[in-house]
């Protein structure tokens, strides 16, 4: 596992030990930041079931000015603040062990809005339907932002969720990937 490519290129980083978490595969993140970017110029960024963080690590390397991380399994929690120190991004992250929906919470109240947010739960316990309703409802994603869902290719995701419309979804052996942006025609009342 390595960061594909930006100001770390070719940087390895550490896996989460044991076989609770499973890390998103360098030829299937490369393939996601083709679709997404490929680089980008600032934004701030949710990596919610982070892991090891390689995606949100990815992100920043390829211009993103912050990221915050979340992940309720120790070993990940720990392995994330050593992948984000091996790459240097200490000053531009926040890592926080808690859970999704505990952690989507803390974030609503600090009113904060998201150029990014990955979502990568674990396959076997997936909850993105939800998360995507509670992201749309509380409004965290920019205007111009989109999310990123990775899951099991035999999921298949809704058209639409609140105000989130999926305008990509691709298939890499057992990873399915779905990407969601705001419709336009999202509801005016809220929104900057």
């Amino acid at each position: 596992m390595r960061v594909i490519s930006g100001s770390c290129k070719g940087r390895p980083l550490k896996a989460v030990p044991g076989m609770g978490t499973r890390p998103t595969t360098d030829k299937v993140k490369e393939a996601i930041f083709n679709m997404i970017g490929p680089y980008f110029e600032g934004g701030i960024g949710l990596d919610l079931f982070a892991g090891s963080g390689g995606l949100g690590i990815e992100a920043l390397s390829r211009g993103f000015d912050k990221v915050i991380f979340v992940d309720r399994d120790p070993k990940a929690f720990q392995t994330v603040k050593t992948n984000i120190e091996l790459c240097g991004f200490n000053d531009s992250t926040e890592v926080y062990k808690n859970d999704a929906e505990r952690a989507l919470r803390a974030l609503i109240k600090r009113e904060l809005r998201f150029d990014a947010i990955f979502l990568d739960p674990p396959y076997k316990k997936q909850q993105l339907t939800k998360l995507l309703s509670d992201i749309s409802k509380h409004k965290l994603l920019n205007e111009s932002g989109f999310i990123l869902c990775e899951h099991g290719a035999e999921i298949t995701l809704p058209e639409e969720v609140g105000m989130l419309v999926l305008k990509r979804r691709e298939e890499y052996g057992i990873i399915g990937v779905s990407i969601y942006t705001l419709s336009d025609h999202r509801e005016l009342e809220g929104m900057e």
